[in-house]
């Protein structure tokens, strides 16, 4: 953090950068906000860091905050339209969901624009992946859609790697990481972006402080799941700092001809999966697998492909047996929140989370990836909608996150069987799902 300490040297070498992070964010920032932390680090607001956050988003249609001021203080115009931007904040000082104050990603003073602007106000290495960045930046693979990553987020560290990962899963936001080089043509605050609305639905954003070697696992896991971004444009990708994180991080903005997932535990007792998108299984069977076989209830969008609630005993044979054994996985299709009932599925949240059903497993997973796609199979038919896509989840064993999000997530559930249509859909746009 930026602290003084006993070794004048070390105050020296700090003094330079925390006084050009305070001066940046203080420029944002009201009068009394203090600042700024030094590595990289989960902000709840200014003066909070914490190990790690959790923002659920909520819809318009549970609270919409549309009448509502947004400053969009990262530039652009708010739109006017129905906008939700009203949330719950969980994190590793307080574990269970509280509703936030303020609307989520407009000012220094909530969580995700607290922990954003402290990397989009730095000199902080950086890279922005989206694979819906809606023209801005334009990108060398146009769309990026068959077997490019279902992710969404931005990895910041600074010169000696310790780091800071965003998850988000928001289409169009965030697109650019430095207030140096801004998005030229939309703006680049959460729901002041031109080309998608993207504050309507429900969302989750996920927020980890990382070592050196977490930043490398988190890199080597981004470029597993062929992540959408290009380290050659200024305005999605810094790279800099120790050389071997350089190094992985170059290899970022391809497609990875390989099948093999990553599995690691992160300094934090985190686990990261990393799926890619030659691994042709259904996403979160390949999760309830590899946690043991664990039973989920799952909460994310599902439109187009959707794959149905499955029990321990629903033949899955778009499969390999190394991977263990998926148990059930439910399909919440609404949950609840201060005695309201809201969608959590398809029309209602774009957010991807899930919980463990078993409370001697008190998992919470934050991930990338829709349940979309296809359970049996024996070829090109299992790579349908999400099944062919890589993504990243984030697990986390914490009691009080795990009980408060399966509160919210307590509701209606979809069926074991998806209802027929009496016609063919057309393909999902971008590869099954937003």
């Amino acid at each position: 953090m930026c602290v003084r300490n006993s070794n004048s040297s070390q105050m020296r070498a700090r003094s330079g950068r925390c006084a050009f992070a305070a001066s940046t964010l203080l420029s944002l920032a009201p009068a009394a906000a203090q600042p700024v932390v030094d590595p990289p680090t989960p902000l709840l607001d200014p003066t909070h860091p914490v190990q790690w956050l959790f923002v659920y988003k909520f819809n318009a249609s549970t609270y919409d905050t549309h009448s509502e001021p947004n400053a969009c203080v990262f530039g652009g115009t708010f739109a006017g339209k129905p906008a939700g931007q009203a949330y719950a904040v969980a994190s590793s000082g307080s574990g269970a969901l509280k509703r936030g104050s303020g609307l989520v990603g407009t000012s220094l003073n909530d969580p995700v624009g607290a922990t954003f602007g402290e990397i989009y106000r730095s000199n902080l290495n950086f890279v922005v992946w989206n694979d819906q960045f809606y023209g801005d930046p334009k990108l060398p693979c146009g769309k990026c859609e068959r077997r490019w990553g279902h992710s969404k987020g931005i990895l910041a560290w600074d010169n000696v790697g310790n780091g800071l990962v965003l998850q988000v899963t928001t289409p169009d936001w965030p697109g650019a990481g430095s207030a140096a080089t801004p998005r030229p043509r939309e703006g680049n605050t959460l729901g002041c972006e031109h080309e998608t609305h993207n504050v309507q639905y429900g969302q989750h954003f996920f927020a980890l402080k990382l070592t050196p070697a977490d930043t490398a696992m988190v890199l080597d896991a981004l470029v597993n799941a062929s992540v959408v971004t290009n380290v050659r444009d200024p305005q999605i990708a810094r790279l800099g700092g120790p050389a071997d994180l350089v190094a992985r991080a170059a290899k970022l903005g391809q497609k990875v001809q390989s099948d093999d997932f990553q599995d690691v535990t992160l300094s934090s007792g985190v686990r990261l999966i990393s799926k890619p998108s030659d691994l042709w299984v259904p996403p979160w069977q390949l999760i309830s697998a590899r946690l043991g076989s664990v039973p989920l209830r799952t909460s994310t969008w599902r439109a187009n492909s959707p794959i149905p609630t499955t029990t321990a005993t629903t033949p899955v044979t778009c499969w390999r047996p190394s991977l263990g054994k998926p148990n059930a996985v439910e399909i919440a299709t609404t949950g609840q929140w201060d005695h309201k009932v809201i969608k959590v599925s398809a029309s209602g949240s774009h957010g991807k989370i899930g919980v463990s059903t078993e409370t001697t497993e008190p998992f919470t997973i934050f991930g990338d990836m829709n349940q979309q796609g296809a359970l049996t199979g024996t070829g090109p038919e299992c790579a349908s909608a999400q099944n062919g896509r890589g993504g990243l989840f984030f697990i986390l064993a914490d009691q009080q996150l795990f009980q408060s999000v399966t509160d919210l997530l307590k509701g209606e559930t979809a069926p074991l069987t998806v209802p027929k249509k009496k016609q063919k859909p057309k393909p999902p746009p971008n590869g099954g799902g937003h």
